[in-house]
């Protein structure tokens, strides 16, 4: 055995390297934070081949004093925190002091840097080694700069686990990107090998913030978003989160801030897909732009070296204010109102001169329109100029999802609003009526149940009659009554209200699978979410039932004070509209 010794200090730098300077990017996410901890309201990154040649980011924050240059590159020098109590209480986004010795150990690096008051700039080296302390007079405006040239190349075993230059500057790329959307009021600018990537200005107003939202999170997110901003029990939660419909394959579109600190946390991550669980498809991610705002000391950011993790010192309040945010803005996402708009080339009578918009409410028949009567239809209101009974002049109370006129293959209702066309699933509508009404059911302990005339029997595996008695109490709470007559059958006298007795079969069974999978979480909400999903999506309208316009209206009606209407419980959509310059636009019509 080797004796025990202090490890060099160029050797102890490498080390934290290796915790710090993962990759280019992690040298951009280090420097940026401190320009931002200086204050700077812009800032400029210049990269070169990825990364690995050169690295130059100039800011015009506060600068660097003169005398405390040379313990810039030093290990644990910082002018961040002085105690203990500020180490709990942080402000700032850097604070370890140790980004710049473990930068400087792995690189080629200088940096200059004027204050306000002082006359010229001053400017120190550092190769790879310990610092030079000599500082020299430098040309530069009041800020900062500094240049990190050939990373990793006294480490060439580091240097071989990078990927390739593309790849290096996407993962900059994202960097700068996730500190753009998290500070408004700074302007950035981008560019690599001499070539300008993007330049962000200042966002002083809500419509500037989205255009910078845009810029970097696609031009769709904003048409397929909601503004959030609640506030309570000393925390603020504000930003954008993406309609259910607008999910994506991969959690490439995921942006969470805390006091303006990107974060990736367990704790956060669960808040959020819980908001989601039942309005999301299958193997699909949210996307969303959201900031948490909380006293500094409410949240620890000393747990990771990378600082990506956090750990709050209230976890629980924290994920139930995050969940039950989120959790109310999905569920108020319904169809609005639409504004008061005249449906264009509708026959009009001449007789008629309204003051405002007037929008016609669509002949409604007992069954879906045949193009028979359609015609007929226009053709009277060719020839009587005047209104007729069946059709009247409504205004102002047109509501959100209009009126239906047809069904379509026994599967999708056709709606007619004063803006154009609603097309719905039917079934899947339903099924989130039937979901959101059992849930609620539940809660009041109100689910309604029926007696068969002619009791069910049902044959099963022993696992699956082990797993039936276990969960009894569960079964009868939603309305079932079973009897256990074998060791492989029971009979079913009892169902949910809303079950017919054709399902009473693929119902069960898919239960008890729900209880396979979900082993004994039975005290979990979403052990019971699961269960009543697996209810509401039997009892709820089959595709190719056939409706009358009446049936059809009030399933629109239904959907219109729904909660997260938008999607079945699923995650799939339940409607879609075209509006009338969309349709328009597929005829060429104003060509």
């Amino acid at each position: 055995m080797r004796r025990i010794q202090l490890l060099p200090i160029q050797l102890a730098n490498q080390i934290a390297a290796g915790e710090v300077v993962e990759r280019p990017a992690s040298v951009v996410k280090e420097l940026l934070e401190n320009s931002l901890d200086a204050g700077a309201t812009y800032i400029d990154i210049a990269i070169e081949s990825g990364g690995l040649s050169s690295i130059k980011i100039t800011d015009n924050g506060k600068g660097i004093h003169y005398d405390d240059l040379p313990l810039a590159f030093s290990r644990h020098a910082t002018s961040k925190i002085y105690t203990l109590h500020e180490l709990e209480s942080l402000g700032t986004l850097g604070f370890r002091g140790e980004a710049l010795a473990s930068i400087s150990s792995v690189s080629r690096a200088s940096l200059s840097s004027r204050q306000v008051d002082s006359e010229h700039a001053w400017q120190i080296m550092v190769e790879g080694r310990d610092q030079s302390i000599d500082l020299k007079p430098a040309a530069h405006a009041v800020g900062t700069t500094i240049h990190i040239q050939d990373l990793f190349f006294n480490t060439p075993a580091r240097r071989k686990f990078l990927k390739k230059e593309s790849t290096e500057f996407s993962h900059i790329d994202e960097v700068v990107k996730r500190m753009a959307l998290s500070h408004f009021d700074v302007g950035f600018s981008l560019s690599h090998n001499g070539k300008n990537v993007y330049q962000s200005a200042i966002a002083q107003n809500e419509l500037q913030q989205e255009q910078r939202i845009s810029e970097f999170c696609g031009k769709d997110f904003l048409k397929h978003a909601m503004k959030i901003e609640i506030e309570a029990s000393g925390l603020r939660l504000w930003g954008w989160v993406g309609l259910p419909t607008f999910s994506r394959s991969a959690a490439d579109l995921q942006y969470f801030y805390v006091n303006g600190r990107i974060v990736k946390d367990k704790l956060v991550a669960h808040a959020v897909r819980q908001a989601y669980q039942d309005v999301l498809y299958g193997g699909r991610h949210p996307v969303f732009v959201l900031f948490l705002e909380c006293e500094p000391s409410m949240v620890d950011v000393n747990v990771h070296p990378t600082k990506h993790e956090v750990r709050f010192r209230e976890g629980r309040l924290v994920h139930d204010f995050i969940f039950s945010s989120l959790h109310r803005t999905i569920a108020a996402s319904r169809p609005q109102p639409a504004a008061e708009l005249a449906m264009p080339e509708f026959p009009t009578p001449s007789s008629v001169q309204p003051a405002t918009p007037i929008y016609y409410k669509p002949q409604q028949f007992d069954s879906p329109l045949q193009v028979q009567e359609t015609i007929a239809l226009y053709q009277t209101l060719q020839a009587e100029p005047v209104v007729t009974p069946s059709i009247k002049p409504v205004q102002h109370d047109i509501p959100p999802m209009g009126y239906a006129i047809a069904q379509l293959h026994g599967i999708y209702i056709l709606a007619e609003t004063k803006e154009g066309l609603i097309i719905v699933d039917q079934h899947a509508a339903h099924e989130r009526i039937m979901y959101e009404r059992l849930k609620r059911q539940w809660q009041e302990q109100s689910l309604s149940a029926q007696a068969l005339l002619v009791p069910f029997t049902l044959s099963l595996s022993v696992k699956e009659k082990a797993y039936v008695e276990e969960h009894l109490e569960v079964f009868e709470q939603l309305g079932f009554e079973i009897d256990i007559l074998s060791e492989n059958s029971l009979a079913i006298r009892q169902v949910p209200s809303i079950i017919k007795q054709k399902d009473v079969e693929p119902l069960i069974r898919e239960v008890i699978a729900d209880l396979v999978n979900l082993g004994h979480s039975k005290q979990t909400q979403d052990y019971i979410d699961t269960i009543l999903g697996s209810v509401a999506c039997k009892g709820a309208i089959q595709a190719h039932h056939q409706l009358s316009i009446m049936e059809m209206n009030a399933l629109l009606r239904d959907m219109e004070i729904t909660p997260r209407i938008d999607q079945c419980n699923h995650g799939r959509p339940t409607w879609t509209k075209l509006s009338m310059k969309e349709l328009d636009s597929l005829f060429l019509r104003g060509r």
